[in-house]
């Protein structure tokens, strides 16, 4: 089981694959608790696609835009072994990469259920931006080391889920990444640490505004009335009180 691999083995292999694919523009691997496998993947042309994220030709699947474009989990099949996760919710750690030309991204996390979820329709968290150093791509790692069950659900030890992690760039295209996991008692998951939860400081966080329309077609600015600032840091502090649990 994953659960039982150390999360230094997991953090060589994250390194081990941004070392070797260096000719990939974006990338996002779930360091912590894992992910469902490298699909650091692109292939065929997109003519050979007809414009399709993905197609089957020559008994072969190609990815003309790279594997990590495909919802809901980057072209990658459910896993048929599991990652331990906690009952109450846990840590998630990131490799976020970046996009060619990008330096800022929103994340999305969510939670889909059963063996093999019909989708990924339950947040876990509000989203949030984050910046980077440049508009290379680029392997830093943030951590989040508490992040609840959506809100309402109740879940057993045993239970299985996927996790959904999502990156998009300010032009609206997406990468996916999942981690397909069974619930568990926090002392049978692996331990989280400084080592596998740590958050670069190459990597800052934003908040994500809201506006309300019926107040203002054509707000002048983001701190104009009827802008609510959702705090990345107040969301951090909230997470450790249980207060969105």
């Amino acid at each position: 089981m994953h659960s039982q691999q150390s999360i230094s083995q997991w953090t060589a292999l994250a390194v081990m694959i941004l070392a070797c694919v260096n000719w990939v523009n974006a990338h996002t691997i779930i360091v912590y608790p894992g992910y469902r496998g490298n699909n650091l993947h692109t292939n065929g042309s997109v003519e050979e696609a007809g414009g399709l994220g993905s197609a089957y030709v020559n008994d072969t699947t190609i990815y003309p835009y790279g594997m990590q474009w495909m919802y809901p989990c980057g072209g990658m099949p459910t896993s048929t072994n599991r990652t331990k996760w906690p009952i109450q919710g846990g840590a998630i750690s990131i490799q976020p990469g970046w996009f060619q030309g990008h330096a800022t991204a929103f994340f999305y996390f969510n939670l889909g259920l059963g063996a093999i979820p019909p989708n990924m329709s339950n947040p876990m968290l509000p989203p949030f931006q984050i910046i980077g150093p440049s508009a290379n791509p680029y392997p830093g790692t943030f951590c989040l080391p508490q992040v609840p069950l959506p809100a309402g659900l109740t879940v057993n030890v045993g239970d299985l889920a996927t996790i959904q992690v999502i990156e998009t760039a300010k032009h609206g295209a997406a990468l996916y990444n999942c981690v397909d996991i069974e619930f568990a008692l926090p002392e049978d998951c692996v331990k989280v640490t400084q080592d596998n939860c740590f958050n670069s400081s190459d990597i800052a966080f934003a908040d994500i505004y809201e506006v309300n329309v019926t107040t203002s077609a054509a707000p002048p600015s983001l701190m104009a009335p009827g802008f609510t600032p959702i705090s990345f840091v107040t969301l951090i502090t909230m997470l450790f009180a249980g207060l969105l649990i």
